[in-house]
């Protein structure tokens, strides 16, 4: 696929989802979908300590900051929701798809796949101690339902891909075969996700409209900080890579998280963050795209 078919597929999937809130019977797809892209991306990756640099803790140091002060912040000024919408979408790791949008732009893409590793794994860890508390049930029934749901969601996949790698090495092949397959499973979760939340919002119309505009705002607010965070402590080396890795959220793993454990409403919080920066995807993708075209047909002078 082109970048412009890329765009045109992410800009479908939330346009259609919008418009047939109907497929939300099939929202329980959502969390297959998630598990198997993380197969796919944990078959080809291994963690290599030689990867990470000290940028990639601050990425993540700042990874968990924002959903803390997302959380403090959006309580303090517009309520419980709030707050939870915004923890969800700040706490976010990175995204499944970054690695694979770094290198249509071509940047590093090694320096995304370890981001993705570090945050996955280790917000994946950490989860199970946050989410009792922001939620208010810091009991160990929900520690343990926590626990199992990402022990599902993330951790057999990786033990998964590890085993098809030990048994069958040139498995680490299959995911570049497949990569178009990949982006279609991401593609169907968006629009899942997206119907899901327009069937809610026309279900729920009498839902006031200061709420949606404020999830929409700090949803808008924390993605615009941290494609920028992530730019400065990437510094002018890894600017691109660093903005990406924090900016771009495996939100299908977070979305599915707060319907499983807060509410459709705190869920809206991180399905307007899913807008937001595919937005700068597409926009970065378009951008790219005419960069390429141009270089192109660029005649070369001669000597």
């Amino acid at each position: 696929m082109t970048g412009f078919s890329r765009t045109a597929a992410i800009l479908s999937a939330i346009a259609l989802g919008a418009l047939f809130p109907q497929a939300h019977v099939l929202a329980g797809a959502i969390r297959w979908l998630v598990i198997a892209m993380l197969f796919l991306v944990f078959l080809q990756t291994r963690v290599a300590h030689t990867a990470l640099q000290g940028r990639h803790v601050a990425l993540l140091a700042a990874n968990i900051g924002m959903g803390l002060a997302g959380w403090g912040f959006g309580t303090l000024v517009g309520g419980r929701e709030i707050g939870l919408a915004a923890f969800f979408c700040g706490i976010t790791p990175t995204a499944i798809a970054a690695p694979v949008i770094i290198s249509f732009l071509r940047g590093r893409v090694e320096f995304v796949v370890a981001a993705f590793l570090l945050t996955n794994l280790s917000i994946a860890a950490l989860l199970p101690l946050l989410l009792p508390l922001v939620l208010g049930r810091a009991t160990p029934e929900a520690f343990t339902q926590v626990a199992g749901t990402i022990a599902v969601v993330v951790f057999i996949p990786m033990l998964l891909a590890w085993i098809v790698r030990r048994i069958h090495p040139p498995a680490v092949q299959w995911p570049a075969r497949v990569r178009n397959v990949s982006f279609g499973m991401w593609i169907g979760a968006m629009f899942l996700i997206t119907a899901n939340a327009s069937r809610f919002l026309r279900e729920h119309s009498e839902m006031p409209q200061l709420l949606l505009a404020q999830l929409a705002g700090v949803s808008l607010l924390i993605c615009v900080a941290n494609f920028a965070l992530g730019r400065w402590i990437g510094g002018k080396e890894f600017a691109r890579e660093a903005s990406q890795a924090l900016g771009q959220k495996n939100t299908a793993f977070t979305i599915y998280l707060a319907l499983a454990y807060a509410s459709p409403v705190v869920a809206l919080g991180p399905t307007c963050y899913v807008i937001w920066h595919n937005l700068w995807n597409s926009w970065q993708l378009h951008v790219a795209g005419r960069k390429r075209a141009s270089e192109a047909i660029t005649p070369r002078v001669s000597n």
